[in-house]
């Protein structure tokens, strides 16, 4: 029977690794605060009596004010879904800002390419102090999961109850874990962008449709050629909610699309990381 060699978790060698402490508060509480916003800039701003020509005395939540003297409150009368989207049109300009902050830091300072280049020429040279250095300079997620890397690297040059083989593997793992914990920070809430993409659209065809059933309704109602001028405008109103969903949406792609492709190139990147390490490890400590 052959002689089952031990893994290289058998080093008895914890992982160099941290978790990440990291608030998920953004993602309940900003949703709430967009939508409540959405729904004070329709009520209170597209929806000031002194902008309609018959206001309504009563005021309260929905007030049925007539008569829009610009664009702007005209828009109002696309009806409450208008609220809902435009809370979602903050959605996607927050949860944009909070993905470009992040991910500008965990692309670290300075070219990642020349980073780890600098690394290879570092190991090469049987330097791997130098090579942890360019990971403190460079910081961002490919300089993190270089830097535990690193890190294993070190302690396997020194270890003695492994073979080569092993080693690599464990520098590997090393490798592993800490891009597990890197890319989760990187994919966080680009969901809510994603969904926005293709919810935004049918919750604005919802509100247009609500305002046509409300028109023809009207018309039904009326008849007569007043009734058709009223059906025109009805009509109009209601589309206001298609052209803010599609706006909207067509955001959350574009918005949604650049932080993949940053994400890409960081993923790239770490990959390429523990690639570096392992045929380093491989060819000079054999």
């Amino acid at each position: 029977m052959a002689e089952i060699k031990p893994t290289a978790t058998a080093s008895g060698k914890a992982t160099t690794v941290q978790a990440k402490k990291s608030s998920n508060a953004i993602s309940w509480i900003a949703p709430i605060v967009c939508v409540l916003a959405g729904y004070a800039i329709w009520r209170f701003m597209m929806g000031n009596a002194a902008s309609f020509e018959q206001p309504d005395p009563a005021g309260g939540f929905w007030p049925s004010h007539k008569g829009p003297k610009d664009a702007f409150s005209r828009i109002y009368e696309g009806g409450i879904i208008v609220p809902l989207l435009i809370g979602m049109l903050l959605m996607v300009i927050v949860f944009s800002i909070e993905r470009l902050l992040t991910i500008r830091k965990a692309l670290g300072n300075g070219s990642i390419a020349d980073f780890i280049r600098k690394v290879q020429y570092h190991l090469a040279n049987k330097n791997v102090d130098a090579a942890l250095a360019e990971c403190d300079k460079q910081r961002g997620s490919v300089g993190n999961v270089m830097k535990a890397g690193l890190r294993r690297y070190k302690e396997m040059i020194s270890e003695g109850n492994l073979n080569t083989e092993q080693k690599v593997i464990a520098i590997q793992k090393e490798v592993e874990e800490a891009t597990a914990l890197e890319l989760p920070m990187l994919q966080k809430n680009l969901v809510f962008l994603s969904t926005i993409t293709s919810v935004g659209t049918l919750i604005a065809l919802l509100g247009t449709v609500i305002g046509m059933i409300k028109s023809f309704s009207a018309l039904g109602n009326e008849g007569g050629g007043s009734a058709a001028g009223e059906l025109a405008i009805g009509i109009s109103e209601a589309l206001y909610n298609t052209a803010l969903g599609i706006g909207t949406s067509a955001l959350a792609l574009i918005m949604y699309n650049i932080f993949t492709t940053k994400i890409d190139s960081i993923t790239y990147g770490i990959d390429e990381s523990g690639f570096t390490l392992t045929q380093s490890f491989a060819s000079l400590y054999k």
